[in-house]
């Protein structure tokens, strides 16, 4: 049961401490609108906003996890205004859910079910970790519809697999299977169909068991950081700072002793309430980020 029943396009549920937003058109195999970029927008304000939140889980609805951008303008389906090019104007929407991703306080799981091609896979590739059902599917298959890749998949997807296996995929535009995707680097396990909920949720699990949330929240922006513009000498920068101010934080003070007491933590700090100034400082020196604002 959806905790959201007034989103059209998607459902989202949280339980146990992790969400599952489910892109949920399936009888149009989830095809992406403007409508759902709205609302996957508004999803991940939530979870970011629910403390209780410590992981969230992106999967599809009936058989496909999403078909790629909806078509169902025909040859109309890309075209802009007439008007000259600005971002502000003509931004990729696809680009906008992308910088999200990229920005979530809360580390991202892809479970991809079925199919996943255009903006259907490039949307994956923001989230920390891609797992597949066997019987999934993918394609960066904008060459064959006259475009380019756009969800800033031109950024990531060089970093996960590769330029020589990211050239491959888009310059043939081909669709690939799970065995490919998991040789190539762009899914880390493969399940069956039937498993895969349940691997995403026990995964999700272990990255809130034990842990501290704002630790997390910290590292996963310095991990993604550091890939778009780092350095030895920045990432012992942005170390420091980190170490700086949770070296002196109850939740540190709260790792330590319940680990010399040889019982499972029990940390206070909140991603809502307690993080630190550099969090955000770091957020605006992201290159674009005005753009998702």
């Amino acid at each position: 049961m959806g905790d959201r029943p007034d989103f059209q396009t998607i459902v989202l549920d949280r339980e146990d401490g992790i969400a599952t937003i489910a892109l949920n058109r399936p009888d149009r195999l989830n095809a992406f609108t403007t409508e759902m970029l709205q609302e996957l927008l508004e999803a991940l304000d939530l979870t970011d906003a629910d403390d209780d939140v410590r992981a969230v889980i992106f999967t599809g609805s009936g058989r496909a996890f999403c078909a790629g951008a909806d078509l169902g303008r025909g040859g109309e389906t890309f075209k802009r205004d007439e008007e000259p090019f600005s971002l502000e104007r003509h931004h990729d929407g696809g680009g906008l859910l992308a910088l999200r991703l990229f920005d979530s306080a809360k580390p991202l799981i892809a479970a991809v079910n079925g199919p996943a091609v255009g903006v259907g896979v490039t949307m994956t590739l923001p989230m920390d970790i891609r797992l597949a059902a066997d019987s999934a599917r993918f394609g960066f298959v904008f060459a064959r519809r006259g475009i380019v890749p756009e969800a800033c998949s031109s950024f990531f997807l060089p970093r996960i697999v590769g330029i020589a296996q990211a050239a491959d995929w888009v310059f043939s535009g081909r669709v690939f299977d799970t065995s490919e995707a998991l040789a190539g680097g762009l899914v880390q396990i493969v399940h069956p169909a039937d498993e895969l909920l349940k691997a995403a949720r026990a995964l999700a699990a272990r990255f809130a068991d034990g842990t501290a949330p704002v630790a997390v929240a910290i590292a996963r922006r310095m991990l993604w950081r550091m890939l778009a513009d780092g350095s030895p000498a920045k990432a012992h920068a942005i170390d420091s700072e980190a170490l700086h101010f949770l070296g002196a934080s109850d939740d540190v003070r709260e790792g330590v002793e319940s680990f010399l007491d040889k019982r499972e933590p029990a940390f206070p700090l909140r991603v809502s309430r307690d993080m630190p100034e550099f969090y955000e400082r770091w957020r605006s020196e992201y290159a674009g980020h005005a753009v998702a604002e």
